[in-house]
């Protein structure tokens, strides 16, 4: 029996899902696997009728918890004064908790769901994986695929990580030398590798532990093989580029690339980059025109060499870039590790890769740091062009990073007739993210009333969107993207 048991919290609406909560319970207790890693299964009838109280939310009790597992349905329950469920304050604070957190939902007709849970759902799989089920077995099938997959990411269940394996009739006969011998050249030039000793290709990959009982790691093939998809389907990247805002016939462009991992990522970073706007300046410092990017390079190498490094690599799934009129997604088959969430990207956080034998050589070519600033570099570099902060965002299977373009351009401002004063508004919310009525006033020397006017026709225009109601606190942003309306440009986000 392992020196440290863990304890399950399980959430869901009471009257609804009884059933489900039950029958989860029953087969983790009851499993030879699981009953041994996991001691304890707390359900709201655990404790006493006499003890319970309408308000009850057992916060305490997630708290506790190692893993909060929810079961969503239909029904969103009852609500306390702020208007929430105890499904969804549990829920939130296993999320500022930091308790690694399991979503399943029942059927797949979101329509039928009472609408607060419809957006509960949403949210969550936000954030998370959501797994689907019809029926209790299929239930437990979700669930016990994915205590698993936790118990084996904790270390309490030992498995060889898909990086670190053996790739199956791969020999050293499949790795392409001149490729190890350009790494090691270009690590050294970068200044993050000081090679001593034979440097031939496979004392290389041993010290980079690419090797197991002589013969090549899925990460060795993916990183150094002549042709790494002989042995992997979905080791690519798929990039596409629509004209729109949505993924609609016709597609204007599409390429799929697959090779070397390296070379994968330089292929869609210059199909982004062909695909977006581009200013070149003057000759005044060099011989060469600099050339600058809408979006800052760096972010958007960020963003496809996170996806590369950090992926699920045992899913079938492929990488996604996709390049829209108003905003870039980068889709990536995998989730977080446990206890990160898309709100902890945003501040400093430590690095956790999920393919360790990846990302050691893809950092000795300076592609990624080991000190986590990958996404706060990423935020920061886009506020310094003007551009608003990247989203981060599970979407079911896939973590999903959206860099947003500067869709308000000049032709863009033209149509929506503004004046000099609320085109001023624009440059200046570019630059600071937030304006408020009193800043408006003070920067335009205008009266409240009509900085009122200013700022509620670019709401109704589809520029800003509101953050408040009333008072001090009402603020105002500029909307992320926008769609083609039959009236012009319209905000959507």
């Amino acid at each position: 029996m392992p020196a440290t048991r863990l304890k399950i919290f399980i959430s869901s609406v009471q009257k609804e899902l009884a059933e489900e909560r039950h029958a989860v319970k029953d087969f983790i207790t009851h499993d030879p696997l699981l009953s041994r890693f996991i001691s304890d299964v707390f359900l709201f009838e655990n404790i006493p009728a006499g003890d319970r109280k309408p308000d009850d939310i057992y916060l305490g009790e997630v708290e506790q918890c190692d893993i909060y597992l929810a079961i969503l349905g239909n029904k969103y329950g009852w609500k306390n004064e702020d208007g929430k469920s105890p499904t969804e304050l549990e829920f939130e604070h296993a999320t500022i908790t930091h308790r690694e957190r399991l979503v399943f939902v029942k059927g797949n007709d979101d329509n039928a769901r009472e609408v607060d849970m419809a957006k509960l759902v949403s949210r969550a799989s936000r954030q998370v994986t959501r797994r689907r089920f019809s029926d209790i077995s299929g239930l437990v099938r979700e669930v016990y695929a994915s205590l698993v997959e936790c118990l084996e990411n904790r270390g309490m269940i030992i498995s060889t990580p898909f990086d670190d394996s053996v790739c199956d009739r791969a020999t050293l006969r499949d790795i392409d030398n001149t490729e190890v011998k350009n790494f090691v050249e270009t690590a050294e030039a970068a200044g993050r590798l000081k090679f001593k000793g034979s440097r031939t290709p496979k004392t290389v990959l041993k010290n980079f532990n690419l090797l197991r009982d002589g013969r090549p790691t899925n990460a060795a093939m993916l990183l150094f093989g002549k042709s790494p998809h002989r042995f992997f389907n979905n080791a690519q990247v798929h990039c596409f580029h629509f004209h729109g805002t949505e993924k609609r016939k016709p597609i204007a462009s599409q390429k799929p690339y697959e090779g070397r991992l390296l070379e994968v990522i330089d292929q869609a970073v210059e199909f982004v980059l062909g695909k977006i706007d581009r200013r070149v300046g003057t000759r005044a410092t060099s011989i060469q025109a600099p050339v600058e990017f809408e979006i800052p390079i760096p972010v958007i190498t960020e963003a496809i060499v996170n996806a590369v490094a950090h992926r699920n690599y045992r899913n079938n799934g492929f990488i996604q870039v996709i390049v829209f009129m108003d905003r870039i997604e980068v889709w990536n088959p995998g989730e977080l590790p446990p206890g990160l969430t898309p709100e902890l990207l945003r501040k400093p956080h430590g690095p956790i890769p999920q393919n360790p034998l990846i990302a050691e050589p893809l950092f000795r070519v300076k592609y990624v740091e080991k000190a986590g600033t990958g996404t706060t570099d990423m935020i920061a570099d886009c506020q310094k062009a003007g551009l608003p902060e990247p989203d981060f965002e599970q979407r079911g299977p896939h973590f999903v990073v959206i860099l947003w373009r500067d869709w308000l351009t000049s032709r863009i401002l033209a149509e929506l007739n503004l004046s000099k004063r609320q085109q001023q508004a624009i440059t200046y919310l570019k630059a600071n993210r937030v304006i408020t009525n009193s800043i408006y006033q003070e920067q335009y020397e205008v009266s409240k009333r009509t900085a009122s006017r200013d700022l509620n026709d670019l709401m109704k225009k589809g520029v800003l969107k509101k953050i408040g109601t009333t008072g001090k606190g009402v603020q105002y942003r500029l909307i992320k993207g926008a769609i083609k309306g039959p009236k012009g440009p319209k905000g959507y986000r």
